[in-house]
């Protein structure tokens, strides 16, 4: 993170008196400096930020770089309008201011706003290309950064556009200074800033209402997460996150769940094959013994012999009614073997009685 002290130039002159930025362009410039000043101290706790103003008899530095915003908010406060404003030698004092920091390690920037017309300043020759072009060389010798914020009627803005444009061009070294011209507009003076180069990091810059040396300013939207500034209400962007964080882990816990029974179902699915082509001889084996009872069936239904039958016709024509006569013998030969069981029986029957 960049260790930085910044000195805020604001413009208090008459014509910051107009409406057509809410509530007035003063207001507007409050806002917006309570907004940089927010930004500057979260992208690091040592840096440090300054403010003055530059119309009246002489500049005037109302707080010197500080990290206590209550010391920025009451100057902002006790602010009043007054005459026109003199840029330049604004930007000198700033400078100065710089100068003397106590943290010798933080880098150097000026913010000036400018809402009123250059040719109006007090000393109109000290804003002509050749002396603005003298305080840019001088600027950057020193090392000293500097963030243009042109607002007003569009008159205005193209009236100052091309002397700062010039200013921004020569002052800036390694695209570290910015020109940002915002016209009136449905949008707020702070909204665009904080879209603008001057408090986004390079790379995440958006177009819209400015261009300045080498990067443009942005529009009107927010552009935050969720929609909402965290530095102006830190408890509801946090809130916001952890509703989110919630949200996400309740769809991935939801997500785990479902996908657990689709993988059980693809597994016994992959199973499957494997019963099934174990059993196939068996089933195989069925059908062919169900093939030939049905052809027996079949056969007798026909009126065909079956295989017991033609052993029979066979016996038949070669013995002729021997089977039959066997037959007999059989049976008589059993009744005699019966008969001569009881005859036994009763011949020891008998003999038990003689002998007793």
């Amino acid at each position: 993170m960049v260790l930085e002290a910044t000195m805020i130039v604001i413009d208090n002159s008459e014509y910051m008196r107009n409406g057509d930025y809410h509530p007035t362009r003063l207001g507007a410039q409050s806002d917006a400096v309570n907004v940089i000043f927010t930004r500057k101290t979260n992208a690091n706790p040592e840096n440090t930020v300054g403010l003055m103003t530059m119309a009246g008899k002489t500049p005037q530095v109302l707080v010197t770089p500080t990290t206590d915003i209550g010391k920025i908010l009451t100057a902002l406060h006790n602010t009043n309008i007054s005459e026109t404003a003199d840029i330049h030698t604004g930007l000198q004092v700033a400078q100065l201011a710089l100068k003397h920091r106590q943290n010798k390690t933080q880098r150097q920037r000026i913010i000036a706003f400018v809402g009123s017309p250059l040719s109006s300043s007090k000393n109109p020759n000290n804003y002509d290309e050749k002396s603005l072009t003298r305080l840019a060389k001088k600027l950057k010798k020193n090392n000293v950064a500097v963030d243009i914020v042109c607002f007003g009627e569009e008159e205005e803005v193209e009236e100052n556009e091309a002397k700062l444009k010039a200013f921004v061009d020569t002052v800036q070294s390694g695209e570290n200074s910015h020109y940002l011209a915002v016209p009136t507009g449905s949008h707020l003076l702070s909204d665009v800033i904080i879209q603008s180069p001057i408090l986004r990091e390079e790379g995440d810059m958006a177009g819209g209402f400015g261009e300045g040396s080498g990067a443009g300013g942005s529009g009107g939207g927010d552009g935050f997460e969720f929609g909402v500034d965290p530095s102006l209400d830190p408890e509801l962007a946090m809130a916001l996150r952890m509703s989110l964080e919630e949200e996400r882990a309740r769809l991935a816990a939801q997500t785990t769940s479902s996908a657990a029974p689709a993988a059980a179902g693809e597994a016994s699915s992959t199973l499957q094959p494997i019963p099934e082509s174990s059993t196939a001889p068996a089933n195989l084996m069925d059908q062919d013994d169900e093939d030939e009872q049905l052809t027996q069936a079949l056969l007798l239904s026909k009126g065909g012999p079956s295989a017991g039958d033609e052993d029979v016709e066979m016996g038949d024509e070669s013995s002729g009614g021997g089977a039959t006569t066997r037959g007999n013998d059989e049976e008589l030969s059993e009744e005699e073997a019966i008969q001569k069981a009881i005859a036994m029986s009763m011949q020891e029957d008998e003999e038990e009685e003689k002998k007793n």
